[in-house]
């Protein structure tokens, strides 16, 4: 898959753990010469970043969010590019916290335009 993610709009398929990403976090990705950022927010994230770079159908970056709560957390992710089948872009993602534990997986895709 050659697709930029430039200018796309992600979104994950499920809810993860409270105080984390969830169905109403959207991503704004943007990417340029195999470097790759996105600003996040919705449901407990206030306000999150990420930035990385893309090889390929391999994205690793970290991520740093701050939550509804005031608190904040940092973590590293390895995401693995894919499409849906009605063309959509699909992240099978692997993450692990640095600030605090614990670790999994997760999946976010293109969120279809309206």
């Amino acid at each position: 898959m050659a697709r930029s993610l430039d200018g796309l709009v992600l979104a994950p398929v499920a809810d993860q753990a409270p105080g984390q990403v969830g169905t109403r976090t959207r991503f704004a990705y943007h990417e340029e010469d195999g470097r790759i950022w996105a600003d996040y927010a919705g449901g407990d994230v206030v306000r999150g970043h990420l930035v990385g770079t893309r090889d390929g159908d391999r994205l690793d970056f970290r991520y740093v969010q701050l939550k509804t709560d005031g608190s904040t957390s940092s973590g590293h992710c390895v995401s693995e590019v894919t499409e849906t089948s009605d063309g959509r872009v699909r992240l099978a993602e692997t993450w692990e916290w640095e600030s605090q534990e614990g670790s999994g997986t997760s999946v976010v895709e293109e969120v279809a335009a309206a």
